[in-house]
């Protein structure tokens, strides 16, 4: 895995070993930052369930102003914080080692709020919709922001009140889904 553009462009990402983390592909990745390029520039991005770091880190060489990552495993913790060494963005960067639900109540206490929150839980863990829910209710989205949802392509998702589809691109086993308010 590797940063595909921007000033840490080739810049190899340490990834955690098992199959607690499934990282996205380079293909995926790069449609994604494709479609999203003209909104990162000074964005405040939200990368939750980050796994290695990679979709965040990605946002900070292309220009992001600022990238919070949310993650609870320690193996990938451990790789955030070392890709961030890499590329030296960690200036740029907020990592929380808690649960994505913990991390949402502690940016509303904090006031935060993003133009892009990226968020790619496991498949199987059935979540997507509380955790859509959570964002709304603690307002974490930013005026004209709007959120990236990577799901397994037979996932279902219920949009709570409030959020709407914009956009959507769908891969074999993957999908892409772009919310923002309504």
């Amino acid at each position: 895995m590797r940063v595909i553009s921007g000033k840490c462009r080739g810049t190899h990402l340490v990834c955690p070993e098992g199959l607690e983390t499934r990282p996205t592909t380079d293909r995926i990745k790069e449609t994604l930052f494709n479609i999203i390029a003209f909104d990162l520039p000074g964005c405040r991005f939200l990368d939750l369930f980050s796994g290695s770091g990679g979709i965040g880190i990605e946002s900070l060489s292309r220009s992001a102003e600022k990238a919070v990552f949310v993650e609870k495993d320690k193996k990938a913790l451990a790789c955030i914080k070392q890709n961030l060494e890499r590329t030296r963005l960690g200036n740029k960067a907020i990592v929380y080692s808690c649960d994505v639900i913990e991390a949402l109540k502690n940016l509303k206490e904090q006031g935060e709020q993003f133009d892009i929150i990226f968020m790619d839980p496991p498949y199987a863990i059935g979540i997507i919709d509380q955790i859509l829910e959570k964002i709304v209710a603690c307002d974490l989205i930013a005026e004209n922001g709007y959120i990236i949802l990577e799901r397994g392509t037979n996932t279902l998702v219920t949009l709570p009140q409030h959020l709407v589809l914009w956009k959507e691109k769908t891969y074999k086993t993957t999908t892409l889904s772009f919310l923002r308010k309504e």
